[in-house]
């Protein structure tokens, strides 16, 4: 059996801030957990609340799950990797992702073609402005470094960051669903961000992450909920899952919905993004499979989470990212995997 570390993901912003992200962050560090994470969608970003935790804490490190790739482009996210892996003294992963169709071209106003190719041409920038050992340059076609296309002015220059990175290998993960994305971020990231991921269907994932190199680190976000009662404990889990599978996609894409079915649940998926299109969302969380939401989340009582932590182990599965806030289930979570 392997041995998992704990991260706690923090996730993004809904309506408000949350109350006291400092507080559990440093309660996270003092359990021991190795990171603490945040994330993006349309509406906070991901760098700034870390480096607001990143001043309040001294040793857990600092995620990114996910930085979206057409928020910023990949100089100016390895510009604020440099500047918060500096102020952090050293403790930022990167993590970063593709998003989807719908947020891509609705709210960053820019082509989701070729998210492989986008994805391989952004890392590959981001590294070379981390380690600054020449001028970033870029051949395109994604990101062309100088740019000379439409527009030019013809006067651009490759150029260092003046700031010297601190570290020059910054962990980059990548949040991958589809298994060439999967099998890409085992070939040129250092980490793997799934979404789901069953320790009883590995599988799913096996051919994909075959050549991943030594060393290469699974981060998997996980729901925790502690009850004597399995149903009040999975519904929280099914109501996420009927949101992501039914509503964070489009009818003719949805990138959750796919994963679902090709982990064995092809009919209930199309069932969920159907009731959940029909304004129906209690409905298409209740078709959730029971079976589905156990396997990749830890719920029930304390001694089941217990025994189920084992089959975790058995995977390559290296740090569980807690996806619940409660003091009393960080603590528990710690001594049930960190003891």
């Amino acid at each position: 059996m392997s041995t998992l570390n704990l991260g706690l993901q923090l996730g993004y912003w809904g309506a408000q801030p949350p109350a006291n992200p400092v507080a559990i962050a440093q309660e996270a560090e003092r359990l021991g957990f190795d990171s603490i994470w945040t994330a993006e969608a349309w509406g906070s970003d991901a760098f700034t609340p870390l480096a607001y935790i990143a001043a309040h804490t001294s040793k857990i490190k600092l995620g990114t799950s996910v930085v979206q790739l057409s928020a910023r482009t990949p100089t100016a996210t390895g510009m604020a990797s440099l500047t918060l892996d500096h102020l952090s003294g050293g403790r930022l992963i990167l993590g970063l992702g593709v998003s989807g169709p719908q947020v891509v071209e609705g709210w960053y106003g820019q082509p989701f073609a070729k998210p492989l190719a986008r994805t391989r041409e952004y890392i590959d920038i981001v590294r070379q402005v981390l380690r600054r050992d020449a001028p970033v340059t870029s051949a395109g076609p994604h990101y062309p470094l100088p740019y000379t296309g439409e527009g030019a002015w013809g006067m651009g220059k490759p150029l260092r960051p003046i700031t010297h990175p601190l570290r020059a290998d910054v962990p980059i993960f990548m949040g991958a669903e589809g298994p060439k994305n999967v099998a890409l971020a085992a070939e040129i990231a250092d980490g793997w961000l799934p979404l789901y991921y069953s320790p009883y269907r590995q599988d799913v994932y096996a051919d994909s992450l075959r050549n991943a190199k030594r060393g290469f680190q699974i981060a998997q976000f996980v729901m925790v909920n502690i009850s004597d009662d399995l149903d009040t404990a999975l519904l929280p889990v099914k109501t996420m899952l009927g949101f992501y599978i039914g509503g964070m996609g489009s009818r003719k894409r949805n990138f959750h919905m796919e994963l679902m079915s090709r982990m064995g649940f092809e009919a209930e998926a199309q069932a969920v993004q159907d009731l959940f299109f029909q304004g129906k969302r209690a409905e298409a969380a209740a078709v959730v499979p029971d079976q589905f939401a156990d396997e990749i989340s830890l719920c029930g009582p304390v001694e089941r989470i217990r025994e189920r932590l084992d089959a975790w182990r058995e995977t390559p599965v290296t740090t569980l990212l807690l996806a619940n806030q409660d003091p009393t289930v960080m603590r528990t979570m710690a001594e049930l995997v960190l003891t």
